[in-house]
């Protein structure tokens, strides 16, 4: 089920292996019509992320005060979604980690990590 993947950096090694698990858990408690699959988990994150901001929003504006377990569990529910699609898409969790952090380690290397576009 899960591949040993290590991530290197700073001579140091890491594992990213764990979230092919939490993916494969993730499909236990899936509960969503699968002809639309795409389109549910896409506005599902969409969602949670709004739920988060608003978190954010209210903190700005004066009306709550930061609670560091309340953004958690949005951000718990981000991940949830983000498992689904990445399965929807077929790609393990893991794939989409390592992914994202070879894009971000390149654009560092390359100075470019601050800026916009896809592909600076």
């Amino acid at each position: 089920m899960t591949n040993e993947v290590v991530y290197e950096y700073d001579d140091e090694a890491y594992s990213i292996a764990e979230f092919d698990h939490y993916q494969y858990l993730t499909a236990q408690t899936a509960v969503y019509p699968k002809e639309k699959e795409l389109e549910y988990l896409t506005l599902g994150l969409v969602g949670e992320a709004g739920e988060l901001a608003n978190k954010v929003k209210k903190i700005l504006r004066g009306d709550k005060v930061l609670n560091k377990e309340d953004m958690a569990s949005e951000l718990s529910d981000c991940l949830w979604y983000t498992a689904r699609l990445a399965d929807a898409l077929g790609y393990d969790l893991h794939k989409i980690a390592e992914m994202n952090i070879e894009k971000l380690m390149d654009r560092k290397k390359r100075g470019v990590l601050k800026g916009s576009g896809d592909n600076r």
